[in-house]
């Protein structure tokens, strides 16, 4: 994997965390995450 990869990779994990993070409880309970799923849906280990 090259530098350039790896910085969109991580620029895309950054995007998702910090979009998951301002969803109230309601929100992430309407599409059936916690905020403990939260890091692991960002890295894409996310299983339900």
């Amino acid at each position: 994997m090259n530098i350039a990869k790896k910085i969109a990779d991580y620029a895309k994990y950054q995007r998702t965390l910090r979009e998951l993070n301002a969803l109230d409880n309601r929100q992430l309970h309407d599409l059936g995450i916690t905020k403990g799923d939260i890091k692991a849906i960002a890295r894409g280990t996310y299983v339900a």
